[in-house]
């Protein structure tokens, strides 16, 4: 059987704490590299996101979408879900990309839920593809939320 390749990457180790800035340039220039895959032949919106673990690897992941609009998934859960399905479940930030020039982009209510699953106090960077960029944590784009916690009794 042929190895499958991943777009899995090392920055090596960022420390503990907020990243710094190189590390943040690093995981938005990225989530702009995997924003190149994306595959949005409808809306032409094309999303990268590049999620790093708390082992300082980065995944990465673009929206794919469907004829059957419903079927689609964005970018943020295709980088989380191939970390996941690596053995990945714990996250320091996320990097969000695309080609809005006005305005920051934002995950969807199903991402913010989605990223919500894997705790709420990580780092999602809002960008633009100029670099600049705003942070977020998960708790601040969904506050009030509901979690893992949640279903413990």
């Amino acid at each position: 059987m042929d190895e499958v390749k991943t777009t899995e990457l090392d920055f090596g180790d960022p420390g503990a704490g907020p990243l710094s800035e190189e590390f943040v340039q690093k995981l938005i220039r990225q989530s702009q590299e995997a924003k190149k895959n994306a595959y949005c032949p409808y809306s032409k919106f094309r999303v990268g996101a590049a999620l790093m673990t708390s082992t300082n690897r980065v995944f990465t992941g673009c929206n794919v979408e469907n004829a059957c609009y419903n079927l689609g998934i964005c970018a943020e859960r295709n980088a989380i879900s191939k970390a996941v399905s690596e053995g990945h479940t714990h996250f320091k930030a996320i990097a969000i990309a695309s080609d809005m020039t006005d305005r920051f982009i934002s995950p969807c209510g199903g991402c913010r839920q989605f990223i919500r699953e894997f705790g709420s106090s990580w780092d999602v960077y809002l960008t633009k593809p100029d670099g600049t960029y705003q942070r977020k944590t998960v708790d601040q784009l969904l506050p009030v939320s509901f979690g893992p916690d949640d279903l413990s009794v």
